[in-house]
């Protein structure tokens, strides 16, 4: 028996969303209208702000659009509560759908911190998982589902919009090939791309510190690899879980090997020069209401656009690049970069780098010598002729973390 394709919870969450966009849509609408009513106005009379209402008859008009779909919305939602336990329930021994999670991944990462905030079911709770199922992390329930569980814990943290089920591509799994090769039993992170990285950095600390005491036997080596935001969020939690050492964590002093595919460091300027809509649409006075749509980008996909480990500082309109955090020691660091050129210092390969992430990015280079990383010459690698995905199944890189990690 398979999964269902879609859930309850889903179909709840998906209410919710959609009456918070109508309401939404309606105050967009109606700041539209609110800025060319007021349209021109006299010198030094001060311009509306983009929430500014309209008023009389207009905005009586207004307010009962809102009002309704709150009402129907809110019906709409009881029913699909009420109807719930009719509706096929997920089967707890069967793996999730793929098609499924790879929609609410891809959903979490551009609305993962609305959700949360709003306490919607398509929020992803994070959780560590194996073979597409939850991991109860306690020690009893860890030996009955890992029963050939060994000391070499391999924890892989996955990227923007994507989940722990995406690590299988073109028929190969870089946790599953260090498992058969070099004896590491590979664990997966599932988590909300949307929120930002160092919240999720902070939920890990526990989360990891709970695996390590959980763990079935003795580990002897503990290693992360984290693909794209991944490598952040592994980053954020080493560093977080330092500073909370007096409370007796254990496992950020036992990671042996951190290893970033095509993590942007330093940030990601492809994503970065979509924040310019922001700035045209709010130039413009007619327009200025539609740069909250330019601004539906979650919190985690603006820590990647600068490369944050932590929150960057507020107000600073420029560059949110969060305060510098050197890399975690004395665990040994590796980073890999793809590269769509066919060779070094090819134009394609330094203009795009994997299509995503530069280069300089994923190498933790940067003219700042405070925020440069310190990634050694023999503990780092770019793979040419290899897009951002790619890394993913890409035969090099395998060969890459077979002879780091052995």
């Amino acid at each position: 028996m398979t999964q269902p394709l879609l859930q309850a919870a889903d179909l709840r969450g998906a209410a919710r969303l959609t009456i918070e966009a109508v309401a939404g849509l309606t105050s967009l609408v109606e700041a539209m209208h609110a800025r060319i009513a007021s349209l021109p106005r006299l010198p030094g009379h001060p311009a509306p702000t983009p929430d500014e209402h309209t008023r009389g008859l207009t905005g009586l008009v207004y307010e009962t659009v809102r009002g309704v779909t709150r009402v129907v919305g809110g019906s709409a939602e009881a029913l699909l509560g009420w109807l719930g336990p009719t509706l096929t329930l997920p089967d707890p021994g069967q793996p999730p759908r793929a098609e499924r999670e790879a929609v609410l991944a891809a959903l979490n990462g551009v609305l993962g911190d609305h959700l949360a905030a709003t306490d919607n079911p398509l929020a992803i709770t994070m959780a560590f998982r194996h073979a597409g199922r939850a991991l109860e992390v306690e020690r009893i329930a860890m030996r009955s589902r890992l029963p050939a569980a060994t000391p070499r814990l391999l924890v892989l943290l996955h990227g923007l919009c994507m989940n722990d089920l995406q690590w299988q591509r073109a028929g190969h799994d870089h946790g599953e090939a260090l498992a058969r090769e070099l004896g590491y039993t590979p664990i997966y992170l599932h988590y909300n791309s949307g929120l930002s990285v160092s919240t999720n950095g902070r939920i890990l600390v526990q989360l990891m510190e709970r695996l390590y005491d959980a763990w079935p036997v003795p580990i002897e080596r503990l290693t992360m690899l984290g693909h794209s935001m991944g490598g952040l969020v592994a980053r954020s939690a080493i560093y977080h879980a330092s500073l909370v050492q007096r409370v007796g964590l254990r496992w950020p002093t036992r990671v042996n090997d951190l290893v970033c595919l095509g993590t942007p460091h330093q940030g990601a300027p492809l994503e970065r020069a979509g924040h310019g809509l922001d700035l045209l649409l709010g130039a413009a006075p007619y327009a200025a209401p539609l740069a909250r749509v330019g601004q539906l980008r979650s919190a985690g996909i603006n820590d990647l656009r600068w490369g944050n480990i932590l929150s960057g500082r507020p107000g600073d309109a420029d560059t949110q690049h969060g305060a510098p955090v050197r890399l975690p020691s004395p665990t040994r660091c590796f980073a890999i970069a793809g590269d769509l050129g066919p060779a070094t210092g090819s134009v394609k390969g330094k203009l795009l780098g994997d299509g995503l992430v530069p280069v300089a990015s994923a190498l933790g280079k940067h003219p700042d010598p405070e925020r440069r990383l310190a990634f050694g010459a023999e503990a780092q690698a770019v793979v040419h002729g290899t897009d951002h995905l790619d890394l993913l199944s890409s035969a090099e890189v395998f060969g890459l973390l077979r002879r780091w990690l052995d």
